[in-house]
């Protein structure tokens, strides 16, 4: 036999034998660590990490560090977190860490945004060392989200004509939103002249808002509307008669003061949050609907606020923006638009717990911006084109 091929069969009976390794060769499975604080049980812990809310990942964690489920932690000890390590391959997430489903990868992108986001996660994976963590649960757990779609697809808050709400797709199941026209009840918000009758925002901002909550259910989303007007419905007239009847879910009377208006929104958003995330739902967002008042001949287009020292919410913002600047250029004359993203520190992005992002949809005051949001047909245009944007960020 020829030395070449003797030394050949060897070199192949040497690499079956070697065992398989991950992506980049990684042949050793390495695991985030948390050193254990005072007052920390295995619940707080995990919590602190998001992780809290899994029965895979308690028995991931148990395993890993050799307790059982009701065993105490020690003061100042390192544990090993059902958190795995991998370098990310500069692809995709599903080929980094082999997860077959599309949308486990999605949850592993946002997982590893939120721990950059809370400072427990140096870097952001597309970066830098490219470090990418992938919980446990998100990849042998994965959450069966068909199972919060809407079954009852009857929804009378949109109108006897809009009440019933098909659904088109499963695009958004497992995605929670509150969706938060602006002021109502005793506060009219801003007010602007046409044909001399006045224009109240909250009529406006409500109508726009219930078309996007419909849109957002066609697609499987679960959608909480925040402030709510029992008979008011989707409207298809151009000017939007304005009452004070509108109440904060379930059916509470909004406070007349505005520090215990807002107040009241953000801790029912917040209580609802917290339910659902029990359920095991991560993905939850918050959106206000606003029109603003300027001078009469300043003309703004559609912009957006987020919170001044939140990354996923600027991100949220730029999607959102993104969008909106393709369909100007394609149904503006001029192809022009001036909207921004800009950041500000107000109660509804401060005080709420799922991602939020403020949104306004023009100048109330402007001759103009009156016909975006008078129009029946631009109304659902701007429910729309929102509804393109969420779309991509889920």
């Amino acid at each position: 036999m020829s030395k070449y091929l003797y030394t050949f069969i060897l070199s192949l009976s040497f690499c079956l034998l070697m065992p398989a390794t991950e992506s980049f060769g990684q042949s050793k499975k390495e695991y985030i660590k948390a050193v254990a604080q005072k007052g920390d049980g295995i619940y707080v812990l995990l919590g602190r990490y998001h992780l809290d809310r899994s029965d895979c990942c308690l028995e991931q964690f148990c395993k890993l560090n050799g307790l059982k489920k009701n065993s105490s932690l020690k003061l100042g000890k390192t544990y090993k977190l059902p958190i795995r390590k991998y370098r990310y391959n500069q692809k995709s997430i599903r080929s980094t860490a082999n997860i077959k489903d599309w949308q486990s990868a999605k949850q592993v992108e946002r997982y590893n945004d939120l721990m950059v986001e809370l400072g427990y996660k140096a870097s952001d994976f597309r970066r830098g060392t490219r470090e990418l963590w992938v919980p446990h649960h998100m990849k042998y757990c994965p959450l069966d989200v068909s199972k919060f779609i809407p079954k009852n697809r009857n929804f009378p808050i949109f109108g006897a004509k809009y009440s019933h709400v098909p659904l088109k797709d499963d695009k958004l199941a497992g995605a929670v939103y509150y969706i938060v026209a602006g002021h109502g009840g005793p506060d009219p918000g801003a007010m602007g002249k046409y044909n001399g009758k006045y224009l109240c925002e909250d009529e406006y901002a409500n109508d726009i808002a219930l078309r996007l909550a419909r849109n957002l259910i066609e697609h499987g989303a679960i959608v909480y509307f925040i402030i709510r007007d029992k008979n008011d419905g989707i409207r298809n007239l151009e000017y939007l008669k304005p009452d004070m009847d509108e109440r904060c879910w379930p059916n509470d009377v909004i406070p007349v003061s505005q520090k215990p208006r807002l107040t009241q929104r953000s801790d029912i958003i917040n209580e609802l949050y917290e339910q659902n995330r029990r359920r095991g739902i991560e993905y939850q967002r918050m959106i206000a609907l606003h029109v603003d008042s300027r001078v009469k001949s300043k003309r703004i287009d559609l912009f957006f606020y987020h919170y001044p020292t939140s990354q996923a919410g600027k991100a949220l913002a730029s999607k959102l923006h993104y969008t909106m600047k393709k369909k100007y250029a394609v149904n503006r004359k001029t192809g022009e638009y001036h909207g921004t993203v800009t950041p500000r520190d107000l109660h509804m992005l401060r005080e709420v717990k799922p991602l939020p992002i403020f949104i306004e949809v023009g100048n109330i005051q402007n001759p103009n911006d009156q016909k975006r949001i008078l129009y029946p047909s631009n109304r659902q245009a701007l429910a729309d084109w929102l509804e393109e944007g969420l779309l991509k960020d889920y």
